[in-house]
This record gives structure tokens, sequence and C-alpha cells, in this order.
């Protein structure tokens, strides 16, 4: 593979349901390292294209491409290779509540390595220490809170040492500081691991906080109608639509 090569190419994805189309010729790149999130109003097919883009579902046309490997014509052992190649956080956390965490992380260890058990539980440890909640390896997940929670799941995500992360909603139902200790856990693993962000999210906050590069996607226009620094686009599009997102300027209809 040629190390110069981007984290992600999506090249004219369309994706949808049966004869609906969501979103339609989506093309944009991730780079390696980028904290790179997906954004837009409610209903415009933010999380169906990031389970798109990590092969959850198959798209009705178009490729994604991760790390130059094809995800969406690869099959079999091929497949398998790619999708262990990066993590996922849904946007519930899906934890398994009748596991602790320590057993939470290695639990992929252990269907695709040979690792031994002491192995996976040192490795698993490291993980929970990235994310700050070595103490509580033994604590289930209904015994810690939902910010907790969401950290767990970014510690499982990395189980089997990823380049990228893909995060479905990752502040959702946090309050603030919770919300803003979870932008500095990824902020941190992005600079100290090189890891790849690729996130679903509506916070502001959290996007200025942590976004290098965002695209947003419009429901009507079924497809990206803006892309680049959030900061940018909030102080210069001339794109009601963007500008109304950015400055939180409520819709006509509204007012």
């Amino acid at each position: 593979m040629d190390m110069t090569s981007n984290a992600i190419d999506v090249h004219n994805l369309t994706i949808g349901y049966g004869s609906k189309v969501l979103l339609q010729n989506l093309n944009f790149t991730v780079q390696n390292g980028e904290i790179f999130v997906i954004l837009g109003g409610s209903g415009c097919g933010k999380s169906s294209l990031l389970k798109n883009m990590f092969g959850l579902y198959q798209p009705l046309g178009g490729d994604v491409l991760i790390e130059g490997q094809n995800i969406t014509a690869a099959l079999g052992v091929e497949r398998q290779k790619i999708m262990t190649s990066f993590g996922v956080m849904y946007q519930e956390g899906a934890l398994f509540g009748s596991m602790d965490l320590l057993n939470n992380v290695t639990l992929f260890m252990e269907e695709y390595t040979q690792l031994t058990r002491p192995q996976m539980d040192l490795l698993a440890r490291t993980k929970l220490d990235l994310v700050g909640l070595l103490p509580y390896e033994t604590y289930m997940p209904s015994e810690i809170s939902g910010g907790m929670q969401k950290r767990a799941a970014i510690a499982r995500a990395m189980a089997l040492d990823p380049k990228i992360l893909f995060l479905d909603e990752p502040s959702a139902g946090l309050d603030p500081i919770t919300s803003a200790d979870l932008d500095r856990t990824i902020m941190d693993l992005s600079k100290n691991l090189g890891i790849t962000f690729v996130i679903v999210s509506h916070e502001l906050a959290s996007i200025y906080a942590i976004a290098d590069k965002v695209v947003m996607l419009d429901k009507e226009a079924k497809g990206i109608i803006a892309e680049g620094d959030p900061k940018v686009l909030r102080d210069t599009s001339t794109d009601p639509r963007v500008h109304q997102f950015f400055n939180r300027i409520m819709s006509k209809e509204v007012a």
C-alpha cells in the first residue's frame, strides 16, 4: 500500500434503501490523522453515510476505499481483513451488559487474534488506560456513567489497534462538561496515536473543538453542500443553509 494514500476515499457514493435514495454522488477524502466530522440537519443521512463507509450497509453505487482497499467490493477473507483495520463506536455505546469493561475490550481480541489471555488482558488494560478507565476494569457497564460508557466503547473499538475509528454521535445524551471531556479524549488519541477519526455529530461546540474538516449533508440536496474547516464555514459561507446551521439561526417557520 502506498503510505501517502488517504485514510479513506469516497467515490461517487450513492446510498439509500431499496428504491429510496438518501444521498447521491458523494465524493470526499479523509486524510491520515484527521478528525473528520459528518454533520447536517436531522434526517439528512449522517449515520447512514457512516454505516455505508465502514461496510455495515452496502451502497446503491460508488466505492469506499479504506487505506486504498475497496470495502464495497471486497468479499470473504479480504473483506474481513479490511473490517479489522478500523474500529467502530455506535451511538448507544453498545457495550455488552453481562461483561465487565476488561472483557468488553478483550472480546474482539479473542475472536481475531492468537494472543494468550495474559497478553489480551495487558492490551485491554492499555486501551482502558488511554481513555482514563483503568481503575474501572472490573466494573459492569451499568455501574458507570454515560460518559464513561462512551469512553469504554472507544477503548473496545481500539482493541485491534486500528488506524481509523468511526464514532456515531459520541456526545449524544451527555452534559456539556462530560462531552468536553470526551472531546479531549478524542483529541489526545488523535495527537498521541495518530488515529484517524470519522465522527457523526450535530453538537456545534464539539465540532468547533475537535474537527479538522467537516462535510455538511443536506436532505433536500441529497448531497454535500459544504466542506472544510467548520469555523471558516461559519464565518464565510454565503450559503444560507450553511450559515443558518453553523450560527444556530432559527428557521423563519419557527421564528
